[in-house]
């Protein structure tokens, strides 16, 4: 045996990075829209922003992971949708200001790489971006043994949005008397999970592959479907109808995230009778005997995304996304109030 050692040795296999390059090469050249002005593999992704779009071009970012939602990723071993929940995380907080996602950037760290596995996640990156209109330009996959256990891994995401500078929707044109409406989200998305894993695996020993005749699936399915994308929804949306302001339901539930688009002096009155509360979230509660106002700061109880409109204004957007496919549904108003949002119970 030879006493000279490779980097192999250490725990590190680039033979192993070259053959998830190879697997995901295709499916990433899927992403890719006009402005995209290089090629996998390069130190940094291009991307030329059309001049004759925008009079003021301004430049909108995210960044954000997926959470322990990765664990129960690893108790299914269904990887191939966690990419796209990395998207979303991102993309949906982007159109929030009205801007267009135009590019995104992922990075896998692990311990030891497995081609087929890192090439399914990145897969699932790619189906995001092509849902959200966003280009894969570039990414990043860490080999990094001793860090992680085994079969773990982390995944992370950076996208960046376009809006030109006199369309930014900022919630400052948000008046009393608007109506808030929510855009039906998928499942729980990628928020909550630490709850989420209390509550079942902690607390009640459920097992993923266990079938709930309530959600119609196992639990795992359940729990692995991937968080909705709403890019080109809300880019539709906006080209025909004044939305003052948008809230993308992450972390901190209804509680933290819908005030986040209102002026000062401002809140709201939510009303829940109208909320289609998910199965999912009803067994949640059940399970772990969650108070209803920890339910509604902890998860999207259902609502992805909420609009703020005029009052004159939300029946036509109503039923313009109901012509559209969408279930949506006025669930509060915007009122004159110092202190947090109110939600009603009924």
């Amino acid at each position: 045996m030879s006493d000279k050692l490779t980097y192999k040795d250490s725990g590190v296999d680039i033979h192993a990075g070259y053959e998830t390059v190879r697997l995901i090469k295709d499916c990433v050249k899927k992403t890719y829209t006009k402005g995209v002005m290089s090629d996998i593999g390069g130190f940094g992704g291009m991307f030329a922003i059309d001049k004759d779009e925008y009079e003021e071009p301004v430049i909108v970012s995210g960044t954000d992971g997926v959470g322990t939602k990765l664990m129960i990723a690893f108790k299914t071993d269904i990887h191939d949708t966690i990419g796209e929940d990395a998207v979303a995380m991102c993309v949906n907080d982007v159109i929030c200001q009205g801007a267009k996602p135009l590019f995104f950037l992922d990075y896998i760290a692990t311990g030891k790489l497995d081609p087929q596995k890192a090439s399914d996640i990145v897969k699932g990156v790619a189906s995001g971006c092509i849902k959200a209109g966003a280009a894969l330009i570039g990414g990043e996959t860490a080999e990094m043994p001793g860090l992680y256990g085994e079969g773990e891994y982390d995944i992370a995401g950076f996208c960046v949005g376009i809006v030109d500078k006199k369309k930014i929707i900022d919630g400052s044109k948000i008046a009393e008397g608007d109506c808030l409406i929510g855009i039906p989200s998928s499942g729980i998305h990628s928020n909550g999970y630490s709850l989420v894993r209390k509550v079942f695996f902690d607390h009640k020993n459920y097992d993923v592959n266990e079938y709930v005749e309530e959600l119609g699936c196992t639990l795992g399915e359940a729990l692995m479907v991937p968080t909705r994308i709403y890019p080109k929804l809300i880019t539709d949306l906006i080209s025909k109808f004044e939305i003052k302001g948008m809230s993308n339901i992450t972390g901190g539930g209804f509680y933290e995230n819908i005030p986040r688009m209102f002026p000062a002096g401002l809140t709201a009155d939510i009303e829940t009778k109208n909320i289609n509360v998910l199965p999912i979230f009803k067994l949640i509660q059940r399970e772990g005997g969650i108070d209803i106002d920890e339910m509604y700061s902890t998860f999207n109880m259902g609502i992805g995304m909420v609009l703020a409109v005029s009052p004159e204004l939300s029946d036509e957007v109503i039923d313009y996304l109901k012509s559209d496919g969408e279930n949506p549904a006025v669930i509060g108003r915007i009122v004159k109030r110092e202190g947090g949002l109110k939600i009603c119970h009924n």
